[in-house]
């Protein structure tokens, strides 16, 4: 099989693909974490995992979450602090409280909040 310089892989037959997973919530989407007491703005996503080993392995083994899941970025907060978070799409749920979040960088990324969700400044959209 001849390739192109700088070309995908060519698709093999009889090879699995793997599997595609699929993001359960959008940019712009209030979560909750399941088990921490903290929620937050969606505002990008992995397919899945892709932050450091080292990160990963920090997370103790009984709770660490599976790779191949979506993971998302989100600006935190807290009942004592704001941060940026990184969390498994196992470990979320939708907010259903229709409460903003209180970060600070939230204006550089949104534009609006209406009906429990953010909208993505037009200079952030792809």
């Amino acid at each position: 099989m001849t390739q192109t310089p700088g070309a995908s892989p060519p698709y093999e037959p009889g090879v699995a693909m793997p599997p595609v997973a699929t993001a359960r919530f959008a940019i712009g989407e209030v979560v909750r974490h399941r088990q921490f007491e903290f929620r937050g703005v969606v505002f990008d996503v992995d397919p899945v995992f892709a932050n450091s080993d080292e990160w990963y392995e920090a997370i103790p083994e009984d709770v660490r979450p599976r790779k191949d899941q979506p993971f998302y970025h989100l600006l935190a907060e807290n009942d004592e602090s704001s941060y940026v978070a990184y969390v498994s799409q196992q470990n979320l749920v939708a907010d259903d409280s229709e409460e903003p979040v209180d970060h600070p960088a939230i204006r550089g990324l949104f534009d609006g909040y209406t009906a429990g969700r953010y909208t993505l400044k037009r200079t952030h959209r792809h």
